[in-house]
Protein backbone atom coordinates (compact mmCIF):
# COMPACT_ATOMS: atom_id res chain seq x y z
CA UNK A 1 0.00 0.00 0.00
CA UNK A 2 1.25 3.25 -0.92
CA UNK A 3 2.02 5.81 1.80
CA UNK A 4 -1.09 8.18 2.47
CA UNK A 5 -1.23 11.80 2.24
CA UNK A 6 -4.17 13.56 3.82
CA UNK A 7 -4.64 17.06 2.09
CA UNK A 8 -6.56 19.56 4.49
CA UNK A 9 -7.68 22.46 2.29
CA UNK A 10 -9.27 25.85 2.23
CA UNK A 11 -10.26 29.03 0.46
CA UNK A 12 -6.80 29.47 -0.29
CA UNK A 13 -6.58 26.94 -2.85
CA UNK A 14 -9.80 28.00 -4.78
CA UNK A 15 -8.61 31.63 -4.72
CA UNK A 16 -6.33 31.29 -7.14
CA UNK A 17 -9.40 30.16 -9.30
CA UNK A 18 -10.89 33.38 -9.22
CA UNK A 19 -13.58 31.99 -5.91
CA UNK A 20 -13.27 34.85 -3.33
CA UNK A 21 -12.35 33.48 -0.14
CA UNK A 22 -15.28 32.88 2.59
CA UNK A 23 -13.64 35.28 5.19
CA UNK A 24 -12.96 38.63 4.33
CA UNK A 25 -11.19 41.11 6.39
CA UNK A 26 -14.53 43.71 6.17
CA UNK A 27 -16.37 40.20 7.58
CA UNK A 28 -18.65 39.89 4.36
CA UNK A 29 -19.07 37.05 1.75
CA UNK A 30 -19.82 38.38 -1.61
CA UNK A 31 -20.88 41.51 0.06
CA UNK A 32 -23.49 39.84 2.06
CA UNK A 33 -23.10 39.30 6.12
CA UNK A 34 -22.23 35.87 7.01
CA UNK A 35 -25.81 35.97 9.28
CA UNK A 36 -27.72 37.04 6.45
CA UNK A 37 -26.84 34.02 4.06
CA UNK A 38 -25.25 31.24 5.78
CA UNK A 39 -26.96 30.06 8.61
CA UNK A 40 -30.51 28.28 9.23
CA UNK A 41 -32.06 31.44 10.90
CA UNK A 42 -31.02 33.31 7.54
CA UNK A 43 -33.26 30.58 5.35
CA UNK A 44 -35.99 30.77 7.54
CA UNK A 45 -36.26 34.55 7.49
CA UNK A 46 -35.54 35.14 3.64
CA UNK A 47 -35.42 31.98 1.66
CA UNK A 48 -35.64 33.67 -1.48
CA UNK A 49 -31.99 35.72 -0.92
CA UNK A 50 -30.33 33.10 0.92
CA UNK A 51 -31.24 31.08 -2.22
CA UNK A 52 -30.12 33.86 -4.70
CA UNK A 53 -27.25 34.40 -3.19
CA UNK A 54 -25.99 30.49 -3.84
CA UNK A 55 -26.92 31.03 -7.19
CA UNK A 56 -24.62 33.80 -7.78
CA UNK A 57 -21.96 31.66 -6.55
CA UNK A 58 -22.32 28.63 -8.44
CA UNK A 59 -22.71 30.31 -11.78
CA UNK A 60 -19.04 31.76 -10.40
CA UNK A 61 -17.50 28.23 -9.69
CA UNK A 62 -19.14 27.02 -13.14
CA UNK A 63 -17.33 29.27 -14.79
CA UNK A 64 -14.13 28.83 -12.72
CA UNK A 65 -11.41 26.32 -13.90
CA UNK A 66 -9.25 23.88 -11.27
CA UNK A 67 -5.57 25.96 -10.68
CA UNK A 68 -2.14 24.41 -10.36
CA UNK A 69 -2.93 23.38 -6.86
CA UNK A 70 -6.15 21.14 -7.45
CA UNK A 71 -3.92 19.37 -10.55
CA UNK A 72 -0.43 18.77 -8.55
CA UNK A 73 -2.57 17.55 -5.93
CA UNK A 74 -4.46 14.69 -7.95
CA UNK A 75 -1.30 14.18 -10.01
CA UNK A 76 0.18 12.80 -7.05
CA UNK A 77 -2.56 10.11 -6.94
CA UNK A 78 0.24 7.64 -8.95
CA UNK A 79 2.71 7.05 -6.33
CA UNK A 80 0.49 7.76 -3.13
CA UNK A 81 -2.96 7.18 -1.54
CA UNK A 82 -4.36 10.70 -1.69
CA UNK A 83 -7.34 11.99 0.46
CA UNK A 84 -8.57 15.61 0.16
CA UNK A 85 -10.69 16.91 2.65
CA UNK A 86 -12.26 20.22 2.26
CA UNK A 87 -13.66 22.92 3.61
CA UNK A 88 -14.11 24.37 -0.21
CA UNK A 89 -18.25 23.83 -1.28
CA UNK A 90 -17.31 23.94 -5.00
CA UNK A 91 -16.08 20.81 -7.18
CA UNK A 92 -12.66 21.86 -8.44
CA UNK A 93 -11.01 19.23 -6.82
CA UNK A 94 -13.09 17.04 -8.63
CA UNK A 95 -12.68 18.85 -12.11
CA UNK A 96 -8.81 18.31 -11.74
CA UNK A 97 -9.14 14.82 -11.30
CA UNK A 98 -9.00 14.04 -7.32
CA UNK A 99 -10.32 10.57 -7.02
CA UNK A 100 -10.93 10.60 -3.16
CA UNK A 101 -12.72 13.50 -1.78
CA UNK A 102 -14.64 14.46 1.49
CA UNK A 103 -16.71 17.83 1.87
CA UNK A 104 -16.84 18.77 5.30
CA UNK A 105 -19.04 22.50 4.64
CA UNK A 106 -21.55 20.24 1.58
CA UNK A 107 -21.11 20.93 -2.23
CA UNK A 108 -22.61 24.21 -4.42
CA UNK A 109 -23.77 22.28 -6.74
CA UNK A 110 -26.13 19.77 -4.50
CA UNK A 111 -29.00 20.09 -2.92
CA UNK A 112 -30.95 19.01 -0.15
CA UNK A 113 -34.03 18.34 0.98
CA UNK A 114 -35.83 20.14 3.85
CA UNK A 115 -37.72 17.22 4.95
CA UNK A 116 -34.78 14.61 4.85
CA UNK A 117 -31.42 15.69 5.42
CA UNK A 118 -29.92 12.45 3.74
CA UNK A 119 -31.74 12.86 0.33
CA UNK A 120 -29.33 15.11 -1.69
CA UNK A 121 -29.77 15.16 -5.53
CA UNK A 122 -27.72 17.32 -7.96
CA UNK A 123 -28.69 20.64 -9.36
CA UNK A 124 -29.36 20.47 -13.05
CA UNK A 125 -28.09 23.76 -14.24
CA UNK A 126 -26.94 26.93 -12.41
CA UNK A 127 -30.06 27.78 -10.17
CA UNK A 128 -31.83 26.28 -7.27
CA UNK A 129 -35.38 28.19 -6.76
CA UNK A 130 -38.32 28.26 -4.48
CA UNK A 131 -40.51 25.98 -5.46
CA UNK A 132 -37.91 23.60 -6.49
CA UNK A 133 -39.00 20.17 -4.50
CA UNK A 134 -37.35 16.68 -3.33
CA UNK A 135 -38.80 13.45 -4.21
CA UNK A 136 -40.91 13.47 -0.49
CA UNK A 137 -42.51 17.19 -2.02
CA UNK A 138 -40.77 19.17 0.67
CA UNK A 139 -38.88 22.33 -0.71
CA UNK A 140 -34.57 21.60 -1.96
CA UNK A 141 -32.10 23.57 -0.44
CA UNK A 142 -28.15 24.14 -1.04
CA UNK A 143 -26.65 21.00 0.37
CA UNK A 144 -24.19 23.36 2.41
CA UNK A 145 -23.04 23.19 6.15
CA UNK A 146 -24.13 26.22 7.84
CA UNK A 147 -22.96 28.20 10.75
CA UNK A 148 -24.82 26.72 13.55
CA UNK A 149 -25.11 23.02 11.82
CA UNK A 150 -23.74 20.03 12.99
CA UNK A 151 -20.36 19.01 10.46
CA UNK A 152 -21.79 14.98 9.58
CA UNK A 153 -18.50 14.13 7.99
CA UNK A 154 -16.55 14.98 10.79
CA UNK A 155 -16.90 11.43 11.88
CA UNK A 156 -14.86 9.95 8.44
CA UNK A 157 -12.60 12.83 8.07
CA UNK A 158 -10.64 12.24 11.40
CA UNK A 159 -11.08 8.42 10.48
CA UNK A 160 -8.96 9.28 7.08
CA UNK A 161 -6.51 11.64 9.13
CA UNK A 162 -5.86 9.11 11.80
CA UNK A 163 -4.38 6.67 8.99
CA UNK A 164 -2.09 9.49 7.75
CA UNK A 165 1.23 9.24 6.65
CA UNK A 166 2.00 12.89 5.88
CA UNK A 167 -0.67 15.62 6.36
CA UNK A 168 -0.50 18.96 4.14
CA UNK A 169 -2.34 21.68 5.24
CA UNK A 170 -3.35 23.82 2.35
CA UNK A 171 -4.84 27.00 1.89
CA UNK A 172 -6.64 27.44 5.05
CA UNK A 173 -5.81 28.89 8.45
CA UNK A 174 -7.42 25.99 10.74
CA UNK A 175 -9.57 28.43 12.30
CA UNK A 176 -12.41 27.13 11.92
CA UNK A 177 -14.08 24.37 14.08
CA UNK A 178 -14.38 21.56 14.36
CA UNK A 179 -12.26 21.14 11.30
CA UNK A 180 -9.34 23.36 12.79
CA UNK A 181 -9.36 20.20 15.07
CA UNK A 182 -8.27 17.52 12.56
CA UNK A 183 -4.71 17.71 12.43
CA UNK A 184 -4.85 16.87 16.26
CA UNK A 185 -5.90 13.22 15.22
CA UNK A 186 -2.72 13.08 12.97
CA UNK A 187 -0.99 10.08 13.92
CA UNK A 188 2.07 11.02 15.63
CA UNK A 189 4.26 9.40 13.78
CA UNK A 190 3.30 11.38 10.61
CA UNK A 191 4.77 13.98 9.03
CA UNK A 192 3.17 17.56 8.48
CA UNK A 193 3.32 20.58 6.39
CA UNK A 194 1.38 23.75 6.06
CA UNK A 195 1.46 25.67 2.98
CA UNK A 196 0.22 29.41 3.31
CA UNK A 197 1.14 33.08 2.53
CA UNK A 198 -0.11 33.93 5.99
CA UNK A 199 2.21 33.37 9.04
CA UNK A 200 2.11 29.81 10.61
CA UNK A 201 -0.85 29.34 13.06
CA UNK A 202 0.62 29.06 16.53
CA UNK A 203 -1.19 25.39 17.09
CA UNK A 204 0.52 24.05 15.02
CA UNK A 205 4.47 24.99 14.97
CA UNK A 206 6.00 22.59 17.47
CA UNK A 207 4.24 19.80 15.03
CA UNK A 208 5.46 20.86 11.68
CA UNK A 209 8.16 19.57 9.46
CA UNK A 210 7.84 22.28 6.97
CA UNK A 211 6.02 25.67 6.49
CA UNK A 212 6.21 26.58 2.90
CA UNK A 213 5.00 29.94 3.42
CA UNK A 214 3.55 30.56 -0.62
CA UNK A 215 -0.17 30.62 -2.12
CA UNK A 216 -0.95 27.33 -3.11
CA UNK A 217 -0.07 27.06 -6.58
CA UNK A 218 4.01 28.03 -5.68
CA UNK A 219 3.55 26.10 -2.47
CA UNK A 220 2.50 22.82 -3.92
CA UNK A 221 5.36 22.66 -6.76
CA UNK A 222 7.58 23.02 -3.72
CA UNK A 223 5.82 20.45 -1.54
CA UNK A 224 5.79 18.11 -4.46
CA UNK A 225 9.85 18.58 -4.50
CA UNK A 226 10.33 18.26 -0.88
CA UNK A 227 8.59 14.45 -1.52
CA UNK A 228 11.01 13.80 -4.45
CA UNK A 229 14.05 14.59 -1.92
Amino acid sequence: MPPRIVFLTGAGVSAESGIRTFRAEDGLWEDHRVEDVATPGAFRRNPELVMRFYNVRRRKIIEAEPNAAHRQIAELQANYDVWVITQNIDDLHERAGSRQILHLHGEVKKARSTRDPNLVVDIAGPDLNLGDFCPLGSQLRPHIVWFGEAVPAMDEAIEIVQAADIVVVVGTSLQVYPAAGLVEFAPSSARLFLIDPAPVAPHLRHRLERFIQHPATTGMMEFAKQLEN
